[in-house]
């Protein structure tokens, strides 16, 4: 399934990623962003579970804004893997 997550704090605006089960899949930066560090991390994330981007991403900060891009996708795919896991109970 797609979602979509709304950033905050960070110089992307929102982050689009597919999700089946926990696999993380097709993620994509939108609305800026240093372009590297946004075309590394959907390479470096592809196919990894949530779990594993938890624990790799969650915390990175960037300058004084408390997150960075790369946690803002820790955040989404957690928020993501717990809504879907509410629905299906």
């Amino acid at each position: 399934m797609e979602y979509t997550f709304k950033t905050k704090n960070t110089c992307s605006k929102e982050i689009r990623f597919e999700l089946n089960g926990n696999v993380v899949t097709n993620v994509k930066f939108l609305g800026g962003g240093c372009p590297g560090n946004l075309q590394a991390l959907p390479r470096l994330v592809e196919g990894l579970t949530v779990e594993d981007i938890e624990k790799k991403i969650s915390g990175i900060i960037c300058g004084m804004k408390g997150t960075s891009c790369a946690d803002q996708l820790a955040r989404a795919v957690l928020k993501a893997y717990q809504e879907e896991k509410a629905v299906k109970q």
